[in-house]
């Protein structure tokens, strides 16, 4: 008989498999939808303290400049914020909708010309800001918990219904 010990104690085959369960690396998935370009991403990006590189290449791509396809790398602590969100709502699978991610200097510059409430030094330019909301989850609930979790910038428009989530310190607006 084929037998597994954990410290010196032979364990049964389903002492087994719950020990390897509970011991598995987690497995973080996003569920993204970019309004701008009605595209979508499911994708595992991290497992354990482990990123997936070439997920985090798809995540940089499918999160670019939709006005000019320009594209950087994105803070994958944006992600971690994200799953941790849904996390904290207890909605694994959640869909995040997307209104606004990579920034290029122009397409930044542009949107200061033409509207209120854009930063010169945006972090959307550096890939460390998203626009955010959840589709099944009001925006207001998902700000309160991403104050909770004291991670970087949280700006709410509820006029928009979009909240505001950077890498910077920690700050918030319009809450």
């Amino acid at each position: 008989m084929n037998r597994r010990y954990f410290l010196g104690f032979a364990l049964s085959t389903t002492a087994t498999s719950v020990f390897a369960a509970k011991h598995r690396p987690q497995v973080r998935c996003l569920r993204l939808h970019h309004l701008h370009t009605e595209e979508r991403l499911d994708i595992d990006y991290r497992t354990g303290n482990y990123y997936h590189r070439s997920a985090l290449a798809r995540l940089n791509d499918f999160l670019k400049d939709f006005r000019t396809g320009d594209k950087t790398q994105i803070d994958p602590r944006l992600f971690d914020t994200l799953f941790d969100l849904q996390d904290r709502l207890d909605q694994d699978g959640a869909l995040f909708q997307i209104v606004s991610a990579y920034r290029s200097p122009h397409t930044n510059a542009m949107l200061r010309r033409t509207s209120g409430g854009v930063a010169k030094r945006s972090f959307h330019m550096s890939g460390r800001a998203l626009d955010i909301r959840m589709a099944e989850t009001p925006t207001s609930t998902v700000c309160k918990t991403a104050l909770q979790l004291a991670r970087g910038g949280v700006g709410y428009y509820p006029k928009s219904d979009f909240l505001h989530l950077d890498t910077g310190r920690v700050r918030h607006w319009g809450v």
